[in-house]
């Protein structure tokens, strides 16, 4: 079977063309990017999706050899949520034209779970406790009878929030990402200037606004390469022992990044030392996989076909929702 995945529930529109056993074949992304000081809007982010859809997929399409998508294409999986309302809707209308043209099956995928599903195709993690840290999510997960069970999050913004929030403070560039280059300017500042700032951790879970507040008060007194490595510093800690301690829990001895945040290698490198000290591994993804990617929709889209119950969403269930949690979906293709 050949899946075909379209992601959009951010500012990056994917389209991610998957064989059966986690061949990928192709994996399109274009990246809608503001103003430095700008976040994106949702109409504005659905406009962008809506313009470069039909370039990406025919970019896809070629990527993967394909001529002739209604014989060769098996099924379409897209992203049901969670995410931005006009931009969800945006990739949930292309994907339910595709599927009556082609006349193939439709599956709506959470994108929390296709984050992990990914993660472990291409890291081969077997059975991990999974940090999932992205621009509208942090959780920490770990699956059990069926589902990803969520032992910790952020009771107020996300990490990826956290951090592009303060680039827009800063004035930082959004090309490629604010967070990559917060990274980057944070790799030239003094370690012995570190600032102190609120360390939010409230048992498993965080919070990430009361650092921001701070943060933002402060930003007058320092420069922007101390700012970017106190933060940094302050809240990576946090995630790595939000992380340490499901896996104590949980007696796993792998860990799993997953999400755009989890590209930063600062992050690796604290989770790792971490990791050593309880001889565990960790398991990281590039850029290509960790952000959002039409890829790991397709592939989790083809696991949710093969392994259901045979049953096929109609057309009126293939929706999109804002809010779709990753403990809420019934993972059949796992074993226990």
């Amino acid at each position: 079977m050949i899946a075909l995945g379209i992601e959009g529930s951010a500012n990056k529109l994917g389209v991610g063309i998957v064989k059966s056993g986690g061949v990928i074949l192709a994996n399109r992304r274009h990246t809608f990017v503001t103003e430095a000081g700008t976040g994106f809007l949702p109409r504005q982010t659905a406009q962008h999706h809506r313009r470069h859809i039909l370039s990406l997929l025919r970019q896809a399409l070629e990527d993967a050899g394909i001529t002739n998508p209604a014989e060769s294409i098996s099924m379409i999986a897209y992203t049901k949520g969670p995410g931005m309302g006009g931009p969800l809707r945006s990739v949930a209308v292309v994907a339910r034209t595709l599927s009556l043209m082609w006349g193939v099956p439709l599956i709506p995928v959470n994108h929390c779970v296709a984050h992990i599903e990914m993660g472990r195709l291409v890291t081969g993690a077997k059975d991990p406790t999974v940090l999932y840290v992205s621009g509208g999510n942090t959780q920490v997960i770990a699956y059990s009878q069926k589902k990803y069970r969520i032992f910790g999050e952020t009771i107020d913004i996300a990490v990826g929030n956290c951090l592009d929030r303060f680039a827009r403070i800063i004035k930082l560039s959004n090309d490629p990402s604010p967070g990559y280059n917060i990274e980057q300017v944070a790799k030239l500042a003094d370690p012995d200037d570190l600032v102190e700032l609120p360390y939010t951790v409230k048992g498993m879970d965080v919070s990430f606004s009361g650092i921001l507040s701070h943060i933002e008060g402060i930003a007058h007194e320092h420069s922007a390469q101390t700012l970017c490595y106190s933060l940094q510093e302050n809240i990576f800690a946090m995630l790595v022992e939000i992380t340490e301690r499901a896996m104590a829990h949980c007696g796993k001895k792998e860990v799993l990044l997953v999400g755009g945040v989890a590209c930063n290698e600062r992050l690796q490198e604290m989770m790792k030392a971490m990791a050593d000290e309880r001889q565990a591994t960790v398991c990281a993804m590039d850029e290509r996989y960790c952000i959002d990617n039409g890829a790991m929709i397709a592939y989790t889209g083809l696991l949710m076909h093969q392994n259901g119950d045979g049953a096929v969403p109609s057309l009126m269930q293939c929706d999109c929702t804002q809010r779709f949690r990753t403990d809420d979906v019934h993972v059949t293709w796992r074993v226990d």
